[in-house]
């Protein structure tokens, strides 16, 4: 399969990008099967329904969350009627709306698992352990036998534990990739064990910011240390940042990974 991985969506800007560029190259590109983390698509705080639409509809096959899940209220409704997002599936106890993975079907009827975690290294508050959940999904889904591959976004601070979960499914997901920082890693490689890996697969923003926000108030705190305004997201031209991953449907393995870098301000790359 061939298949695309967003990072993080930020503000309009974000959002604009995925609408403008995804539908072309899903199809110069022959994309099976595209992931977009859509978490701070609505004003770079959380995802509406609408706005999860205008991801889904610009050729997103699933949207991932993280832990600014539910900060736009219609979403606790809104992912209940719509499967192709995806929450953590370490958010919380209890009744949580939504679902932490899923399998889903893509071209040529081949079976994808998308699941995703969040960490709990430098992370405001103490999600449950996400390597007992998602060794608990890679078992019951192994690669190359009841999937043809599987996705595991890890949603977290802390290059370190992004770097660990990658080694923790070596060998049994096609790929493993972080979100939540906004920037990019220049360590795209695949495992031993036939996984593909990327510690932050950055943002769909802008970036002559501050991680996708105006620079103007991040920058009066850190020299301050006092706040004036909100933050508010960037409005330039935004960059699709991600990765693009081949696999082979036998075995589940990945046997090509590629920095993704498109539009916008950062060097450009992709297949």
């Amino acid at each position: 399969m061939k298949i695309l991985f967003l990072g993080d969506v930020m503000g309009r800007a974000g959002r604009a990008a995925v609408r403008d560029n995804l539908p072309r190259l899903r199809d110069e590109w022959r994309l099976d099967f595209v992931v977009v983390n859509g978490e701070n698509a609505s004003n770079g705080m959380g995802l509406s329904g609408d706005h999860a639409k205008l991801i889904l509809d610009a050729g997103a096959d699933c949207v991932t969350l993280g832990d600014h899940a539910f900060d736009q209220k219609d979403m606790m409704q809104f992912i209940q009627s719509e499967p192709r997002v995806i929450r953590p599936i370490n958010y919380a106890h209890g009744d949580v709306p939504g679902k932490g993975f899923r399998v889903f079907e893509a071209r040529g009827g081949r079976k994808i698992l998308v699941a995703q975690a969040l960490g709990q290294v430098f992370m405001k508050r103490p999600y449950d352990d996400p390597f007992s959940a998602v060794d608990q999904v890679l078992r019951s889904h192994p690669r190359g036998g009841m999937v043809q591959a599987s996705i595991i976004d890890i949603h977290c601070e802390a290059t370190s534990e992004k770097m660990g979960m990658g080694h923790f499914c070596d060998g049994r997901a096609s790929l493993v990739v972080g979100t939540h920082t906004h920037v990019p890693t220049a360590d795209t490689q695949i495992l031993p064990g036939g996984t593909a890996f990327q510690a932050d697969a950055g943002m769909c923003g802008d970036y002559n910011s501050v991680i996708g926000m105006e620079k103007t108030e991040p920058m009066r705190r850190f020299v301050s240390g006092m706040p004036k305004s909100r933050f508010t997201p960037a409005l330039g031209e935004a960059t699709l940042s991600g990765v693009y991953v081949e696999t082979d449907d036998r075995t589940g393995q990945a046997t090509r990974i590629e920095m993704v870098r498109q539009g916008g301000r950062l060097s450009q790359s992709g297949p």
